[in-house]
């Protein structure tokens, strides 16, 4: 049993929960609120009563959906840590991938708008979650001596934010890449 109290899923349905999210990942970000359920569950390879088996609403499987990328950004936090990579080298790359989380977000944004308006918050603990990472990793890198030890993972999560805002549009992904390296020798200890 679950923190929650429900029964584990079973390996198939895990694997299967896991492509539904996918599917409508791909789903939302490219047709928005018009995305088509059916499509998604076809994209999973499943039916659409495992779809709604595991999301009995569009809400829950675009809020599901968004979480999970989420929870795939900050879990890769500890990945980086756990690598024989140098912790300031594993930041800049957790960086890329927030790049890639942040498009994702901007693609999903009439989906995830259409939650929000219907009562839910998606982002509840996003922030939190996010800056959570971000100090693991400027902590693996102070304790390393790659990285600052004063640096605020508050101030350093509302940088990349920034960056990822100013350079939202695919062309400018380079651009993107060179103001993280400005950050990242920004971060680096002397």
């Amino acid at each position: 049993m679950t923190a929650a109290g429900e029964r584990p899923l079973r390996a198939d349905a895990r694997r299967n929960r896991e492509r539904l999210l996918q599917a409508a990942v791909r789903a939302f970000s490219r047709d928005g609120t018009e995305a088509s359920l059916e499509g998604i569950a076809k994209d999973a390879g499943v039916g659409i009563g495992t779809l709604y088996r595991h999301f009995p609403t569009r809400d829950e499987l675009v809020e599901a959906a968004y979480r999970n990328e989420l929870g795939k950004l900050c879990d890769a936090a500890d990945e980086m840590v756990q690598t024989a990579l140098p912790a300031d080298e594993a930041l800049r790359r957790w960086m890329d991938r927030f790049v890639d989380y942040m498009a994702t977000k901007r693609e999903m944004a009439d989906a995830l708008r259409a939650v929000i308006a219907a009562g839910r918050n998606p982002y509840a603990t996003s922030r939190d979650r996010m800056t959570a990472a971000v100090k693991q990793l400027l902590d693996a890198g102070a304790a390393a001596g790659t990285l600052r030890a004063d640096a605020q993972p508050d101030d350093v999560f509302l940088t990349m934010s920034g960056i990822t805002m100013t350079t939202a549009r695919p062309e400018q992904r380079d651009q993107a890449g060179r103001m993280l390296d400005l950050l990242m020798d920004g971060l680096r200890a002397k």
